[in-house]
């Protein structure tokens, strides 16, 4: 079948095309490790695990900032020994960038370099919010092609409202492409609680249609076999990390594992090999430990590697670790891996600093 015609997004500092830096992973890398993390640029590593683990990906998932133009920091509560409420907070990644086509500019090499570790029937998920989705979707359609476009996830939660003269933001987009569009995807249907309203007429069984001799659906019988729900749809009602939640790090932007159990469950197979290209909190390796999936975890900020250190340790899971050696310059217009590494030209606090401890008012 021939591949739509893509719309090409331009800018003026864009290349032609995505130049990738040299990189190679120390000491090496374990195809079998149950769990790899990979601390340095994510550019970098993902060029390098290019080269040992180029098509074993089922899913690749990149979670990118999400070019709001602030330093983001790790807060972590606890109570002095008078229980006084205390609060920390620590520099985790900056998220500030010149422009927009910079920020592209270190997006682009990082999408070409994932594809290159998808199977052909994998599929890579992209999660982005509104200011940037529609530029990441034309990106994603240049490199993948058109027709390998398989879903627009909405993720929707509840939060504090904000002042503020429009409609309170309370989604996230989750773009998934698959590898191969002429490949059947990894796929594995998951279903939601039938409708209180579905339930009512239908109660819990499922329902077979019947048609006429038109071949036209006349209605819908019941069967005795019990139905396992409603189909999952692409819109997510999941809520964010609470504060008081167990699975809280305090490392800021933290997904909720509810939100990656749905990703792995659906696009992988226990044993299939899962990347995740910003690891941050070490959210998607959890959910893969606890699932039985493999997974490579990659990240620059030493803070992060150890809350998912000490993430894993709770599952009893060490993970075989292993750093990138840089090969050639990184392209200059790529800035450093987003997710967490400080920019060079705005210098901030060592990653993992304390600040001044701030007392909470009770």
């Amino acid at each position: 079948m021939n591949e739509p015609e893509s719309v090409v997004l331009s800018w003026r500092s864009r290349q032609p095309k995505a130049e990738l830096p040299g990189a190679r992973l120390t000491p090496g890398s374990d195809r079998t490790a149950p769990v790899l993390l990979v601390s340095g640029d994510n550019a970098r590593a993902l060029t390098a695990l290019g080269e040992s683990h180029r098509g074993k990906a089922s899913l690749v998932y990149l979670d990118p900032p999400f070019f709001t133009g602030r330093q983001h920091l790790r807060v972590v509560r606890g109570r002095d020994h008078l229980g006084r409420p205390w609060r920390e907070s620590s520099p985790a990644f900056d998220d500030r960038w010149a422009s927009l086509p910079e920020y592209l500019d270190a997006l682009w090499p990082r999408l070409v370099a994932a594809r290159k570790l998808l199977s052909e029937d994998g599929c890579l998920v992209l999660h982005v919010d509104p200011k940037t989705s529609h530029y990441a979707k034309i990106l994603l359609d240049e490199i993948f092609g058109i027709r390998s476009f398989a879903s627009e996830i909405v993720w929707r939660y509840r939060r504090w409202p904000a002042r503020t003269a429009n409609f309170q933001r309370v989604h996230d987009v989750l773009l998934r492409y698959v590898k191969n569009p002429d490949v059947k995807p990894r796929f594995q249907q998951l279903y939601e609680p039938l409708a209180a309203s579905t339930r009512a007429t239908w109660g819990d069984k499922k329902q077979r249609a019947v048609f006429d001799t038109d071949g036209r659906r006349r209605c819908s019988s019941r069967t005795q076999q019990g139905s396992p729900g409603a189909p999952l749809g692409d819109v997510w009602d999941i809520g964010i990390v609470a504060p008081v939640a167990r699975e809280r790090t305090g490392y800021p932007t933290q997904k909720p594992e509810a939100l990656l159990e749905r990703l792995v469950l659906s696009c992988t197979e226990p044993g299939d090999l899962v990347v995740d290209g910003y690891a941050g909190s070490g959210t998607t390796l959890a959910v893969c430990a606890r699932h039985q999936r493999r997974a490579i975890g990659i990240d620059h900020s030493e803070q992060a590697l150890q809350i998912i250190r000490e993430r894993l340790a709770q599952q009893s899971v060490e993970p075989v670790e292993v750093t990138v050696r840089d090969l050639t310059p990184a392209p200059p217009a790529v800035a450093p891996s987003p997710k967490s590494e400080p920019r060079a030209t705005k210098p901030l606090a060592r990653s993992g600093r304390r600040l001044a401890r701030q007392p909470v008012s009770a």
